[in-house]
């Protein structure tokens, strides 16, 4: 399984993002809203409204790494967007946060197997 490395920086954006934005639209995100560097060593961290739906922009030496997630059931336990609009979290916070476990409460999603996709 692929994941950020633990070490990274890590900036989750609290507000819901349109999925259909890829590397352009994202780092423009990063730069513009969040208003930080999307060439830093660091991950930035999207959720859609539904919560159902996450993507990772970060740029590795020579180019940008997109990664996304879709959950089958349930929802992302996304932070409250009360505060800032920018989070930062740990490597740590961020693989539990996309294991399923909410942050603060520290409680995980159900496990679920599946034979086929469909």
């Amino acid at each position: 399984m692929m994941r950020p490395e633990l070490t990274m920086s890590v900036y989750l954006c609290r507000e819901p993002v349109d999925m259909r934005k890829s590397i352009d639209g994202l780092s423009l995100l990063v730069q513009e809203a969040m208003e930080l560097n999307p060439f830093d060593e660091a991950v930035f961290v999207f959720c859609n409204r539904q919560r159902d739906k996450v993507k990772i922009l970060a740029w590795e030496r020579n180019g940008f790494v997109l990664w996304y997630k879709r959950l089958e059931r349930e929802r992302f336990k996304w932070p409250d967007t009360v505060g800032d609009d920018v989070m930062t979290l740990s490597g740590q916070q961020l693989n539990w946060l996309l294991d399923g476990y909410d942050i603060a409460r520290m409680q995980p999603h159900k496990s679920l197997f599946f034979d086929a996709a469909g």
